[in-house]
């Protein structure tokens, strides 16, 4: 319901903006036609939403919808079927109905009120509806009676004639009220009829009286003089005998009614029998009829007739009053709850006819003469009534208090109105009534009573409205009610026994004056009464004061609080001299028997007077000269009370200090003072440290006593310096919080026109005289000094002070006391102003004590020592509220701004000694409170302040002037280099804004000055010379948002170096054109008067806005502005969103349009900070919005560019706005998390090389590769990060909000389980945001999160276990194409092991936080006792969570030092971490620990060091005892799934059936014979083979069918079986490789063939057979096709052969005609994925080769994925008589080289080109197209490598040249890295391509691995070639120092560690070829030596420099050039 009431208050203020909402609620009401319907039942939604509706009415009834108002009054003409309980929900009681009507009634009488229209449609039927509601007789009368009860409080417009027909219902339902009663004042009687039975039925049945014809109205008026005579006579005889209405009500109630004698009794009884007659139930009837009534006569005018009709019964209700008050309690039968359930309707009843009354007076015309004897009538009647409520025994219940305000009210009412006589009379009768209510109220409550503020109330409202024209009575009954304070006659003659009690209505009476007077305030009312209290007082005795006195002090101070002069003066004398007198009389004999009064008046009555008149004076005037009078007074105190020896003037100065501290609440302290002044200031402050009435300022302020009543000595003067100091506080707490205010507005105690010697003559005028002789002198200034030292801290020595005198020492400790509370009040900040733009620091008066000259060199330390005791209580001060949030935080950091400020404009000073305290005190702030850094006001005064100090101050010294100003801009540089190093984002913004604020000023002076304190500081990637040390700024992600927020065009994640000050001009012009853009459209827009259209008068609209444009009269109005700020917004917000649309729909977002929008909208959010108005706050509230999601939305590095800038320049040009932009990035940064952006990418085809090189290298089943670039993201995220931390840096001592906010977004990153992307390139990202975290856990050591700990301590853990998290996979390489990327991703996670490694342990754990762990200097609780609800023990966590650390700090070392490689692979040098020494315990410690966290960590773990034999055997025995926890972990195979096992049979192995799946490369090592066929582990190897597509498994063919070797339980073969039918594809390779592996090797062409080999042979046939009987028919036919196609191609060969090489083409030609590409499906062996379209006959070339001829042909191919019309050329070399198996063996690995490269993003170059056996000793080749060796082209051109890329490619230095020179070096790394691990032999130059751009391809490999040439002679010893001549192209500079030679070994190192990564993977495949007999397996140990090559035992570093030391070993050695020219002897070939 209150949600909806809300969004009701919403619409109402915005209707046109939320007409569906309001639809919506229009929808729940119930329709007209239901609420017509027969028995409708509505629900409580309904009811609601009506409601709801009818309260949008009340507060836009004018709206331009109808359908609310219909609602409303559809529901209320259905009221009367509301009368039926089935209309109402079932749970809906009686109370809710009540509730109902009365809200709803409520809001439709206001809507009635504010439209007239509405209220003529609700007066149609409203008096129907209630006629219905009176006359209802149904079952439900409860409901009707809610009705009519809620319409009597709210009352909806009626028709007269409904009016009166409404009011004769009424009357006849009920007449004349109250039983029959004989009451003395009109005794006359009333017979009673008996009630109708009609009316028993009706809600507002009631009995009926009659009236006899004597008494009847008509004849009733004629009656009212007489009575008023009877009233104003008995009236008078109460006023003549004012002393008698002291007596008691109950005596005054027989006298008032005639009651004294016996016989009344038993009218009484009549009486009390006739009201309880009476049922409460008919008496709430009357009442809701009344009030009814009342209403009626207040809203439309009644027949004369039947008004008489009405007044008349309301007078005779209210004539029965009187008696009915009288009763007294226990004369009536009934009694408890029922006699007060009678009291409070019949009272009730009462003050309806009182209303009801006053209504109908209100109806006669006041000129009538008629109506002014009504008017007394009504006078008396209601003054009777009164008089008897004010007597009655129930006039303490509430019902009867409300009666009594209402009768006065009414009285004075009819006063005001009718005047002249009326008011005679009232005031006549009032005075008793006013006497009487004193008699009864409570003396010293703090409220007398409701009846003494209705009397109170009803006379100011007399005195105010007749004040002018009816003075003459108004001042005759305030002089009466003054005077009756003088008659004490009988008060005084009374004895002594009888003068203690209390005079109770003497008291009140002047309470009661003193609160008129305050309340009418009038000057001459004061002017009357004051005179007669100042009267009194002089003539009682001062000395020996009653309650009275006590009573008039306060009196005439509250009086002179209204800052009249006159009484003002009066007063502030008498109350002086008075507080005076009790001082002069301390000591004398008298003063040892004080009355409790005097003592009361002394120490509360006189100081509460004196802060009254303090606080109420408003005069500037008065209160400067009360302030001078207090001041004086004090003065004038303390020296009478300091020479009254023994006694101490603490007891008399305190009570005052109050009154002080308001007076100069409002001083300026730093204005021009009076001299005279200056030294009463002086004077007070000396007694304050001499009585010890300051509090102390040493340590911390016990609880203070209660206000001392005594005179008794706080002790002698010589302890009472150095309590003050040290404490505890011996006064009141009152006293000491009035000292620290006044201290905010004491100037500052220097008298610069008295020599320090007449000072000292003054100050010695100030003490006793009798005082300073003796040796007393000497001991008490000792004290002082010994005092004085203390306060300041110990930094003067007491023997330091010997030339002081105790005096002045006394004078000295006044001013520390002084300068020290300043800054323990309020923070230091005068008058304890807060805002910013007028608070002034205290520091201005401390320092003015420093320039005082030819001080004494003591006195000058104590005052230098003064200024730093007061910085430190500033600083305590201020870190004490360091984690206050809300408006406390704003106050202090206001507060160390203006300090800051301060001391920064101080540097300016002539004075030496006061600049070098001002440098120094700010380099201690800035240190201690960093946010200063980024305060805009102390960067503001900083930059501009000392140029804009006033000619005053400014010296014309030039040696001066140079002076300073050099230290300025130290200072200055210093400043900014700090705020760079920490937040370089916030830093520049803030420069940019100063820099705007320069280019407003148009100041050249300003200009220069800045350019001259800025120029040259630079910041970038890289070292920076700013600043030494890490610091934040050297985190490359907040390096890259700094260089985002500079503005500068900037390729961000490249190596860049800015200038601070050149690119913060740029982007501050930028800044402000923008500004300029905005505001000069709304200059435009305004002067044209807006774009509306629509009819305007002539004369008006665009004509006369260009009109107003040229003559430039325009005022701007508030709603143009509006309309203004909402076009552009709903532009802005538009394009924002359709940015964000594109983004989504994968269309680029234009990066400079983006910035553009994004900096106009910016602009436009700032131009509206200053704005009262609230028309577009959801609209600005959704482009801020906006300005922080769409960069994340779009996620892009140039989006998120524009972001950092933007978000920058929102919080540095407006910091208010800091937690909302935090707030809402923090917002979009969860949401990130949640959709699983950027960092946050953890699906598997994010995570990089691993994701790319399933499955054949990485277990899982294969990726679709992502559309987006998950490195884009990770880089936009960077950038992003960049910015959070500085933030962090900028509030982490400032803002906790802000802090929270982070704490949150930590809080979404370290959730479980773990959501970070895998991918490589995210280290750095990562590992930044894991320092963030922990620099934000660092923060439990600040105090400003202290109340967080716990939560810091729990957030520390989750950091750690995330961090270690990310080593819970493998590590990998990655390399982008960004320049500066790895020497970034190195540098971050360097400085987060630096930070880690320096990161203190947190002491908290060990011991509690400050303050509260020690109590008393011991420990409170042992930490070993210590127990978190999370972590268990706490000694237990601590050492957990530091081993946790220590693996932590390992892991991420090897990280960086990996990274440190990869960044910087030619650096030969090892890193210092890489050669520590770890112990085996401590490997093994580090085990346990990482597989405690994740398993996953601790096999990591083992993989960054497959050498070490420790964690390998405790990684084994954690994986074999946890072995069902690791199940979804294939990496964990190789530790229980060994030979050994297998040979075993280990139980390990039976767990291999829930294993995850592993790679092929991984399941295809457990197909060797080590592992012997193993039942469970070919079982999983087959599953894990399965669970892939075949056409993954087809590149590893091969292998499986060397597999076939050894399967015993032909499970292999029942694979391939099963995988050829489900792949076409995958059955044509494996026949291939079948047909191909029938041939014998010719190390195997000997009779004795091996039994294995031979089985092996024979089922190879059988295998084939297999796998073509299992076809189907089409895929038979296919098969067929495809076969006899390229058998055809081949057999060529054969045909060839017996012919002349001069004959071979043309034969070739022939049989290629003879050949018919039969369907569309064919396609070429070595690539399926190429469907062949035909053959170029003309293509077919014999090749030269000493075997069979070879020859290749070209075919046609297309795509079989892609454009079928795009046909291009293959050609292919089909070779008999050679055996292709080893090349394709080369080829393979090749191939997963050059994933591996693509994978890690290297740029190296493989071309591994197809080929395939087809046959025994048959092959088919791919030709690698556009290319030609290196022999071919030396049979065209003359020179080397070098000038023939000169000839095909231009010369040196071209960008084609250069290209491929390019393309020739990262082929020949490639190739590098290839020739290292296979080792390729015979390398001449027909074995070399080089492609048509420039790259290198190796073929041929018949010689691979531990095979060469000449018989295996191993000639060629370089791991790869590179001649002279390839050199010459690679190294320029020829002594290898060129840069291309340097990318070449850089390139070669990375593809090596690359490659090592895999090593595993590579070896697998070539190891299951062992036994295959390829040539290359026929000698040595080539599995062995291939792991060699590989280097597992080398760290990253060695490893590299071991493919430096291969690089430069094969640099031109001289056995490459030895075998070219072999070649070249031998065979031909062109070396």
């Amino acid at each position: 319901m209150e949600a909806l009431m809300e969004l009701c208050d919403l619409i109402a203020e915005h209707p046109a903006q939320f007409t569906e909402k309001l639809s919506w609620i229009c929808g729940r009401c119930p329709p007209p036609e239901f609420l017509l319907g027969g028995s409708p039942r509505v629900s409580r939604i309904q009811l609601n939403a009506v409601l709801a509706i009818a309260r949008f009415i009340s507060k836009c009834p004018d709206s331009a919808d109808l359908r609310p108002k219909s609602v409303v009054l559809e529901f209320l003409r259905s009221v009367p079927a509301s009368f039926n309980r089935s209309f109402w929900p079932q749970s809906f009681g009686n109370d809710s109905i009540a509730s109902f009507f009365s809200d709803f009634l409520g809001y439709v009488s206001k809507a009635t009120e504010l439209s007239p229209d509405f209220a003529t449609e609700i007066s149609g039927f409203t008096g129907e509806v209630i006629i219905l509601a009176i006359s209802n007789g149904g079952e439900d009368l409860g409901i009707s009676r809610a009705f009519l009860m809620a319409l009597s409080e709210h009352f909806p417009p009626i028709l007269p004639s409904d009016a009166e027909k409404l009011i004769t219902m009424l009357i006849d339902h009920f007449a004349v009220s109250g039983p029959v009663v004989q009451s003395p004042v009109t005794p006359r009687r009333i017979g009673a009829n008996s009630e109708t039975s009609s009316a028993q039925s009706s809600p507002m049945n009631g009995n009926h009286y009659q009236a006899n014809e004597g008494s009847s109205p008509r004849n009733e008026a004629s009656n009212v003089s007489g009575s008023s005579g009877s009233i104003s006579s008995r009236g008078s005889v109460m006023m003549n005998g004012s002393s008698i209405v002291w007596k008691s009500g109950v005596d005054q109630l027989g006298v008032n009614f005639g009651l004294g004698d016996g016989g009344g009794a038993v009218m009484l009884r009549q009486q009390v029998s006739s009201f309880e007659e009476e049922s409460v139930e008919n008496l709430e009837k009357q009442d809701i009829a009344f009030k009814l009534v009342a209403h009626i006569l207040d809203k439309v005018r009644i027949d004369s007739a039947l008004l008489e009709q009405v007044r008349y019964i309301a007078k005779r209700q209210l004539q029965s009053m009187s008696v009915f008050l009288k009763i007294r309690k226990r004369d009536w039968t009934e009694h408890g709850a029922l006699l007060k359930s009678r009291i409070n309707t019949k009272l009730s009843v009462y003050q309806a006819a009182a209303k009801l009354t006053l209504s109908c007076l209100s109806c006669y015309d006041t000129d009538m003469k008629s109506a002014k004897k009504l008017a007394h009538e009504n006078l008396a009647l209601l003054m009777d009534a009164s008089e008897a409520c004010l007597l009655s025994v129930w006039r303490k219940m509430k019902v009867c208090e409300e009666l009594f305000a209402s009768l006065l009210s009414g009285l004075a009412q009819i006063a005001v109105k009718r005047g002249g006589q009326a008011l005679r009379i009232l005031l006549i009768r009032l005075k008793p009534v006013v006497l009487t209510v004193c008699a009864q109220a409570d003396t010293w409550a703090t409220s007398q009573g409701a009846a003494f503020e209705s009397v109170m109330k009803t006379s100011c409202e007399i005195i105010e409205s007749c004040w002018i024209k009816e003075r003459a009575p108004v001042d005759t009954f305030i002089m009466g009610l003054a005077t009756s304070i003088r008659q004490r006659n009988d008060y005084e003659e009374q004895v002594d026994k009888d003068k203690e009690a209390l005079p109770v209505v003497q008291l009140n009476v002047i309470r009661l004056l003193a609160d008129l007077n305050v309340a009418v305030k009038k000057s001459e009312v004061v002017d009357m009464i004051l005179p007669l209290f100042i009267e009194s007082l002089e003539e009682g005795d001062a000395s020996s004061p009653s309650l009275l006195r006590l009573r008039l002090l306060d009196a005439v101070s509250r009086m002179a609080s209204l800052g009249f002069e006159k009484s003002y003066r009066e007063t502030v004398v008498l109350m002086t001299r008075s507080y005076l007198s009790k001082l002069s009389s301390l000591g004398s004999a008298e003063s040892k028997t004080v009355p409790p009064e005097a003592t009361t008046e002394r120490l509360e009555t006189l100081p509460a007077g004196f802060l009254l008149i303090a606080s109420g004076l408003a005069n500037a005037k008065l209160r400067s000269d009360y302030r001078h009078r207090l001041l004086s007074l004090c003065s004038d105190v303390g020296l009478a009370a300091e020479s009254k020896s023994g006694r101490s003037g603490g007891d008399f100065l305190g009570p005052l200090l109050p009154a002080v501290a308001e007076i100069c609440s409002d001083f300026d302290p730093t204005g021009d003072v009076e001299p005279s002044l200056l030294k009463l200031f002086r004077n007070l402050w000396f007694y304050v440290a001499l009585f010890g009435l300051a509090p102390p300022i040493q340590n911390a302020q016990q609880p203070a006593k209660p206000l001392s009543t005594s005179l008794n000595s706080v002790g002698s003067m010589g302890t009472i310096p150095l309590q003050a100091v040290g404490g505890p506080y011996m006064w009141s707490a009152q006293w000491s919080s009035a000292v620290q205010r006044i201290a905010q507005g004491t100037p500052p105690l220097v008298v610069s026109s008295v020599k320090w010697l007449e000072d000292e003559l003054e100050l010695n005028a100030l003490q006793n005289p009798g005082s300073r002789q003796g040796s007393g002198n000497e001991k008490v200034a000792l004290a002082q000094r010994a005092a004085l030292s203390t306060a300041l801290g110990g930094r003067v020595e007491v023997a330091a002070m010997n030339t002081i005198s105790g005096v002045k020492a006394t004078y000295l400790l006044a001013v520390a006391f002084l300068e020290i509370i300043r800054f323990s009040s309020n923070g230091g900040i005068l008058n304890g102003v807060t805002s910013s733009a007028s608070s002034r620091s205290a520091f201005s008066c401390v320092f003015e004590y420093l320039k005082t000259p030819n001080l004494v060199p003591a006195v000058f330390q104590c005052l230098t020592a003064t200024v730093h005791r007061a910085f430190e209580t500033a600083v305590t001060w201020l870190e004490d509220r360091i984690s206050e949030t809300g408006n406390e935080a704003e106050v202090r950091e206001s507060t160390l701004s203006t300090h800051a400020c301060f001391l920064i404009k101080s540097m300016s000073q002539r004075e030496e000694h006061i600049w070098e305290v001002s440098v120094n005190l700010l380099s201690q702030l800035k240190d201690r409170f960093p946010q200063v850094l980024w305060n805009s006001s102390c960067v503001d005064s900083l930059l501009f302040s000392i140029y804009n100090d006033s000619p005053t101050t400014v010296v014309n010294d030039p040696a001066w002037v140079l002076t300073v100003r050099s230290l300025y801009q130290k200072i200055v540089r210093e400043w900014i280099v700090k705020s760079l190093s920490h937040a370089p984002c916030s830093s520049q913004g803030l420069l940019q804004e100063k820099l705007c604020k320069a280019n407003t000023w148009q100041r050249s002076q300003h200009t220069t000055d800045v350019v001259s304190l800025l120029s040259e500081i630079r910041i970038g990637t890289g070292k920076i010379d700013c600043w030494n040390g890490i610091q934040t700024a050297n985190i490359p992600a907040v390096m890259a948002a700094a260089a985002a927020a500079s503005g500068a065009n900037l390729k961000l994640l490249e190596a860049f170096n800015l200038e601070v000050l050149s690119t913060g001009i740029v982007s501050a012009t930028v800044k402000c054109n923008h500004a300029g853009e905005i505001a000069g459209m709304r200059s435009l827009y305004n002067s044209i008067g807006g774009f509306e259209s629509g009819t305007t008068p002539t004369g008006l609209g665009i004509g006369a806005g260009l009109q107003r444009l040229i003559s430039g009269a325009r005022q701007q109005t508030q709603a143009e502005d509006d309309s203004f700020n909402g076009i552009l917004l709903t532009k802005f917000v538009r394009l924002l969103q359709q940015f964000v649309n594109s983004a989504e729909k994968g269309v680029e977002v234009d990066k400079s349009q983006f910035r553009q929008i994004c900096s106009q909208a910016t602009a436009l959010l700032l131009s509206n900070l200053g704005s009262n108005s609230k028309s577009n706050v959801e609209g600005f509230s959704q482009l801020l919005r906006l300005l922080c999601w769409c960069p994340a939305y779009i996620s892009t590095p140039d989006a998120m560019e524009t972001g950092v800038f933007v978000w920058t320049w929102l919080v540095s040009a407006a910091p208010e706005l800091g937690s909302l932009v935090l707030a809402e990035l923090v917002d979009a940064w969860l949401w990130t998390i949640d959709t699983k952006r950027g960092i946050f990418a953890s699906d598997v085809k994010y995570s990089g090389p691993a994701a790319k090189l399933r499955p054949h290298l990485s277990p899982g089943e294969p990726e679709p590769q992502p559309e987006i670039d998950p490195v884009e993201q990770i880089m936009a995220h960077r950038l992003w990060l960049g910015f959070f931390m500085d933030r962090f840096e900028v509030v982490r001592h400032n803002s906790v909000e802000q802090l929270l906010l982070l704490g949150r977004m930590l809080q979404g990153i370290t959730k479980i389980p773990w959501n970070f992307s895998r991918h490589p390139a995210a280290t750095g990202t990562f590992f930044t945001v894991m320092l963030l975290g922990l620099k934000f856990c660092s923060c439990q050591s600040q105090r400003n999160l202290q109340n967080f700990k716990t939560g810091l301590q729990l957030l520390e853990d989750r950091i750690y276990r995330t961090s270690l998290g990310w080593f819970a996979y493998e590590p990998e390489w990655y390399d982008t194409s960004y320049m500066n990327f790895s020497q970034s991703e190195a540098q971050s996670i360097s400085l987060f092991v630096h930070y880690l490694s320096n990161e203190r342990v947190d002491a908290a754990i060990y011991s509690d936080s400050k303050g509260s762990g020690r109590e008393n200097g011991t420990t409170l609780v042992d930490v070993n006792d210590q127990y978190h609800p999370v972590w268990g023990q706490m000694e237990n966590y601590a050492v957990g969570r530091e081993k946790r650390k220590q693996l932590l700090l390992m892991l991420c070392q090897h990280e960086a030092d990996r990274l440190e490689v990869w960044s910087q692979p030619t650096n030969t040098k090892e890193s210092a971490s890489s050669r520590q020494k770890i112990s085996s315990d401590k490997w093994v410690e580090h085990a346990r620990t990482a597989f405690a966290v994740d398993p996953r960590i601790a096999l990591s773990l083992a993989s960054r060091f497959p050498t070490n034999t420790f964690l390998k055997a405790e990684v084994t025995q954690l994986v074999q005892s946890h072995i069902l926890d690791i199940r979804p972990i294939p990496e964990a195979l190789p530790y229980f799934v060994t030979p050994k096992a297998v040979d075993e049979n280990s139980a390990l192995l039976q767990q291999l059936p829930h294993w995850a799946a592993c790679s092929i490369t991984q399941a295809l090592e457990f197909l060797i014979p080590a592992y012997k066929g193993h039942p469970r582990v070919m079982a999983y190897v087959l599953r894990v083979l399965e669970s892939y597509p075949p056409d993954r498994v087809t590149f590893f063919m091969p292998q499986l069918v060397q597999a076939l070797r050894y399967d015993d339980e032909r499970l292999v073969e029942g694979y391939l079986l099963r995988a050829a039918q489900r792949s076409d594809i995958f059955a044509h390779i494996l026949v291939w490789h079948l047909q191909g592996e029938t041939s014998v090797p010719e190390s195997e062409r000997k009779d004795d063939v091996p039994v294995k080999n031979s089985s092996f042979q024979e089922l190879l046939p059988l295998v084939r057979q297999h796998i073509i009987d299992g076809f189907s028919p089409k895929a038979l036919d296919i098969f067929q096709r495809e076969f006899d196609f390229f058998d055809k191609v081949t057999s060529i060969s054969g045909v060839l052969f017996p012919l002349p090489k001069e004959e071979r083409r043309a034969g070739i030609r022939r049989e290629l005609e003879k050949i018919e590409v039969e369907g569309e499906d064919l396609y070429l062996p070595t690539a399926p994925t190429k469907l062949v379209r035909g053959i170029q006959v003309d293509s077919g070339i014999p090749l030269q080769s000493a075997a069979k001829v070879p020859i290749m042909i070209t075919f046609n191919v297309v795509d079989r994925v892609g454009d079928c019309s795009d046909v291009k050329p293959q050609a292919c070399i089909f070779k008999v008589g050679d055996d292709c198996r080893q090349d394709v063996l080369a080829l393979q690995v090749i191939s997963l080289l050059r994933d591996i490269f693509e994978a890690v993003g290297i740029n190296l170059y493989l071309f591994p080109y197809g080929v395939l056996p087809t046959g025994p000793e048959r092959g088919i080749i791919e030709v690698v197209p556009n290319a030609r060796s290196r022999s071919q082209m030396g049979e065209t051109t003359d020179g080397g490598l070098f000038e023939i890329f000169q000839q095909d490619y231009g010369p040196v230095g071209s960008a084609s040249f250069e290209a491929a020179r390019e393309n020739f070096i990262i082929s020949s790394a490639g190739y590098a890295v290839a020739s290292l691990l296979l080792q390729p032999k015979d390398r001449h130059n027909g074995n070399l391509l080089f492609d048509n751009v420039g790259r290198l391809v190796h073929i041929d490999f018949g010689f691979i691995l531990e095979t060469s040439p000449g018989g295996n002679m191993r000639f060629e010893s370089a791991h790869f070639k590179l001649s002279h001549e390839m050199t010459q192209l690679l190294d320029p500079s020829g002594v290898m120092k060129s840069d291309t030679w340097n990318q070449f070994v850089s390139l070669c190192v990375k593809g090596y560690l690359a490659a090592r990564r895999y090593m595993d993977g590579i070896i697998n495949t070539v190891s299951l070829m062992l036994d295959s007999g390829l040539p290359c397996f026929s000698r040595g140990d080539p599995i062995g030596n291939l792991r060699k090559r590989f280097h597992p035992e080398m760290s990253e570093r060695e490893a590299a420099n071991f493919m430096i030391h291969v690089c430069t070993d094969a640099y031109n050695k001289w056995t490459t050039a030895g075998y070219d020219l072999i070649q070249y002897l031998q065979q031909g070939i062109e070396k």
